[in-house]
């Protein structure tokens, strides 16, 4: 695993410490992961949602898949 050094601002720590103390995680670091993890998945979800409203509007790749020659 590897260690990573992030200067916070005292209002993140702060933050963070709070996050700490309300039981999202155990640790600076737990919490830090979790919060990777959590924009993680919401950029995933974003990028479905993003492809439903091209989708929606019409933005599709038009592309046929027997144009492809073996």
């Amino acid at each position: 695993m590897a260690t990573i050094s992030v200067p916070l601002s005292k209002e993140h720590q702060e933050k963070l410490d709070a996050l700490i103390r309300s039981g999202v995680g155990s640790s600076r670091a737990a919490v830090m992961r979790k919060a990777l993890e959590k924009l993680a998945e919401d950029e995933a979800v974003e990028a479905v949602l993003r492809a439903e409203r091209e989708a929606v509007e019409g933005k599709w790749l038009k592309w046929n898949p027997r144009s492809l020659k073996n």
